[in-house]
């Protein structure tokens, strides 16, 4: 789904099927998905300034690296802080923050329906985020609160969104999409506004 209007180049790679995504405006997307199964395993975007500068990756799925260089850095982030990620399922929009020990009373899951988001708070004030999902901007599609679910366990904040049926539907698209460039892109760039035909290097 978001990948609709770019021109994609995948290639398999230590057991993951890697697909660079390249748009019109300069913007990049990277996707990684199992090679055996086609999970999903990262989604990553960065866009350009207006000078043409790189940003930094913007991680939609999966784990940024973490990256420590005692050399050059003087300090390195404590593995006891709020960890946040997203690991989607078939059904739902999921995201996790590790590293909360509140309990459940704790936490105030919402949308923010003025923006699209939604807003994770605690009533200590020790956490507070704010969540974009852009696969429903891509829909045009508004969050609504009967979606919205979340639980508390062993230290993690769960928030999931149950998938629209466009959003299912899309994700059927992207299976159909990796299988095929899978066996028959070899690499070469596949038109996402015409994915039956690759072209010809």
């Amino acid at each position: 789904m978001l990948r609709t209007g770019g021109k994609s180049t995948s290639v398999v790679s230590g057991g993951r099927k890697k697909v660079h995504t390249t748009f019109d405006d300069g913007s990049e997307m990277v996707e990684e998905y199992d090679a055996k199964t086609n999970e999903l395993l990262v989604r990553k975007r960065r866009t350009r300034t207006v000078l043409g500068k790189e940003n930094d990756w913007e991680y939609i799925v999966g784990d940024a690296p973490q990256t420590f260089n005692p050399d050059s850095t003087l300090m390195k982030e404590s593995t006891q802080n709020p960890c946040f990620s997203r690991k989607d399922s078939k059904v739902n929009f999921e995201w996790r923050v590790r590293n909360l020990p509140y309990p459940p009373s704790t936490y105030d899951v919402s949308i923010d329906h003025n923006d699209g988001k939604i807003v994770i708070r605690t009533s200590n004030k020790k956490y507070y985020k704010r969540i974009d999902v852009p696969e429903m901007k891509v829909l045009g599609a508004p969050l609504e609160d009967s979606c919205l679910q979340w639980k508390h366990a062993n230290n993690t904040l769960i928030v999931s969104y149950r998938k629209p049926e466009e959003a299912l539907k899309a994700d059927q698209e992207d299976q159909k999409f990796i299988k095929q460039a899978k066996t028959s892109t070899g690499g070469a760039d596949m038109d996402l506004d015409n994915p039956e035909g690759c072209k010809q290097q």
